[in-house]
């Protein structure tokens, strides 16, 4: 992907794909129409040995519709976003989003480390504009590390939402960001962080863990899109798993289609602001996660997602936006 400078159109895929349905409709991300169904791309680090194989399975993609890919330089410490940078072009029109908030940590007992000072949130902008190969990252996610599994500030990492919000938006004045999403956030950090203009909200969601159901509702209101991670779930131990469900089985069952599936549509019929980012190292996985975005199609499919609302989140219920 050359690093000339990204235009609003260069960045939009509304003219991107004419020949490929986006997978799940269409939804706004900030300035953008995108698939509704895109790529998270973390799991390409597992073909760190076949580089080949993942710029196939991120060509493979946009050759499915998928115009709406996320990544981190801190996935695979830059070797996701460089098959990024050359396996996409100008051309397929994909809007990237990338996330700062963390730096890698090869040698830590994980592979990341908080990196929440405002100085870092600039440093980490500006390794993915290099490793992308962009002069603008269309849409760059706050990790703010407040909720969910995963890492947590401590120290000098525990630093005020505000003065993260100032460089943030101070990086979008200078044109090195587009839009500004938020990640890992509670309710009341995203109340705070509303004037800044947010577009997007990842925290993780599916369709058995919905304690956020009140900051989605948040966003729907506000139109701010809903990525959720670890969308089908099971993710660290302890975690439910989508596919585990006996209600989602049974479903999966009358549909003829995967639990995986399932989870997936599901989410696409709960709140209209719902975009996905399934990720996956394999091609026929992907094909399947792109492929759950056309059962909201069939009012009979409608009726038995609209069914599955019933389930229990771990600590809150879930009810239908759709």
């Amino acid at each position: 992907m050359p690093s000339t400078p990204q235009t609003p159109a260069a960045g939009t895929a509304d003219t991107a794909h004419t020949h490929a349905p986006r997978p799940g409709g269409i939804g706004p991300l900030g300035a953008h129409q995108v698939a509704r169904i895109g790529y998270g791309a973390m799991q390409l680090e597992r073909l760190r040995t076949d580089r080949p194989a993942a710029i196939a399975l991120l060509r493979r993609a946009v050759e499915l519709g998928v115009d709406h890919v996320d990544t981190a330089q801190f996935y695979g410490d830059g070797f996701v976003n460089g098959v990024i940078r050359d396996a996409l072009r100008p051309e397929d029109g994909v809007v990237v989003a990338s996330k700062v908030g963390a730096d890698p940590d090869p040698d830590g007992p994980i592979p990341l480390r908080p990196a929440q000072r405002p100085e870092q949130l600039r440093a980490s902008v500006e390794d993915n504009l290099a490793s992308l190969g962009l002069d603008q990252i269309p849409v760059v996610n706050l990790r703010r590390l407040d909720v969910g599994p995963g890492l947590r500030a401590s120290g000098d990492q525990i630093v005020d939402l505000d003065d993260q919000l100032a460089v943030m938006t101070a990086l979008r004045d200078e044109g090195k960001i587009g839009g500004i999403g938020l990640s890992s956030i509670a309710l009341d950090g995203l109340r705070r962080a509303l004037p800044a203009g947010i577009v997007c909200v990842q925290n993780s969601y599916s369709l058995v863990s919905r304690d956020d159901e009140e900051m989605l509702r948040l966003c729907v209101d506000e139109q701010i899109a809903w990525v959720p991670f670890f969308p089908l779930g099971g993710a660290f131990p302890g975690m439910p798993k989508v596919g585990d469900d006996p209600a989602v089985i049974e479903a999966a069952h009358t549909l003829g289609v995967a639990p995986a599936q399932v989870g997936l549509a599901w989410l696409l019929h709960h709140a209209p602001n719902v975009l996905l980012i399934p990720g996956t190292a394999s091609v026929e996985h992907l094909e399947a996660n792109l492929a759950a975005g056309s059962l909201t199609r069939d009012p009979s499919t409608l009726a038995t997602l609209a069914a599955l609302d019933a389930i229990q989140s771990r600590s809150a219920n879930g009810v239908s936006l759709g």
